[in-house]
Parts: C-alpha cells; structure tokens; sequence
C-alpha cells in the first residue's frame, strides 16, 4: 500500500458521525460534594494542570487531589522535583495518604522515558501527577508525544508560577491545552474545568483565611 493511502485511510479512521459520538461512552470520575463543586464530573483521562508560587498550598493540594482520586483508581506521584525527602514525608503524613496506600504510588525522581516504559504495563496507574513540568525537561512537541502515547490515562502537570500564569513555554502550552486548569494562592484553587463546576477550592481553612482577610 503507498504511503499515500495510507494518510487517506488514517484520514477517514478518525473520522466519526453525529450518532457515533452520541453513542460513545466514557469512564468518568463519581467526583461528590466541594470536589464536584470545583471541578464537576471529569472524565478520567486528559490533562489537568496545577500552578502557584511557593507557600500557597499548592503541594498540599495536589496530595488531597491524589487521595481522592486513589478512591476511584490507581494513582502514581512523581516527585521529580522535591524527591522522597522528608518534606514530601511530611506532605504524605499530614494528608493522611495511608488510607489509600495499596492505590497510590510513588515515584521517586522517576525519568520521563522510565515512566514511559511503566506505563505500557497492564496494571499501570491511571492517573499521574508530575512534579514538576519544569523538571521533566520537555519541550511542547515532547509534551504531545507523552499525551498522545497514553490516551488513556490522566496526567496532572504541576507547574511554576510567573505571577497568575504557569511558568515557561510548555507550561503555557499546557494550560491551553489542558481540560482542567487550577491555579492555586493562597490556600485555594481556582479552577476552570470543561466539565463543569468552577467553584474555588478550599485547601485549608485556617490559612485560607488569614490569607484572604484583607483581600476580599
């Protein structure tokens, strides 16, 4: 078959009807209470990003996002950034993680190409957070390549912050081209999600509120 073909049956493969896309069905997050106040009903695969200056509860954040998610299905951390030091030690105490331990898994430091290959195994987590984007050292078409090679799965991007925007171009890219978008000050995240909610989330009480006293 010429290569000609070939792109016109690519072509025609990915082109579905009206009924087809009606009819499809997609596994989804049962997401209750202030979780589907703030993020609504998502689906569990695609992308989420999550961003915010130091000391604004954004890994406390991403702790409680993994706990609850590890409710629903296996859950893998990636701590490129911070490693399994006695921060992050710290982090997994304070969130309580070991109601969930036999569906959360950490990944120490683990390299993207490594993470690749784990990926590719049958029981392999369905929900990945990275920590952080910067760190993976990819560039926006390296990106799209690690997305579009795990369709099934749901990765959650960390991100640095430049003021309210995440930091660098692939970053950037990343929040456009993310279906959840969570930036986080303050011991709160807001989000935007294509699956409804929109409500801030409180991440803790008490710092949310000294935070915020003087603000709102």
């Amino acid at each position: 078959m010429s290569e000609l073909k070939k792109q016109r049956r690519q072509r025609r493969s990915r082109a579905i009807t009206v009924d087809q896309l009606s009819k499809k069905r997609f596994t989804t997050f049962n997401f209750q209470g202030q979780w589907k106040d703030a993020f609504g009903m998502p689906e569990q695969t695609g992308i989420w990003i999550i961003w915010g200056n130091s000391g604004n509860g954004k890994t406390r954040f991403c702790l409680q996002l993994a706990k609850y998610m590890a409710s629903f299905c296996k859950v893998a951390y990636n701590t490129l950034e911070e490693g399994a030091r006695r921060s992050f030690q710290k982090g997994i105490e304070e969130t309580r993680m070991v109601d969930v331990k036999r569906r959360f898994l950490i990944l120490d430091r683990e390299p993207i190409e490594e993470l690749k290959e784990r990926l590719k195994g049958r029981q392999s987590p369905k929900v990945i957070i990275i920590d952080s984007l910067q760190y993976t050292g990819m560039d926006r078409q390296q990106y799209i390549e690690l997305k579009e090679a795990f369709p099934n799965k749901m990765f959650v991007f960390i991100s640095h912050a430049e003021g309210k925007n995440p930091a660098g171009r692939t970053a950037n890219f990343a929040r456009y081209d993310a279906d959840v978008k969570i930036r986080v000050e303050g011991y709160r995240a807001f989000p935007v999600s294509r699956y409804g909610g929109g409500e801030p989330f409180t991440i803790w009480d008490e710092g949310a509120s000294k935070y915020w006293i003087d603000k709102e």
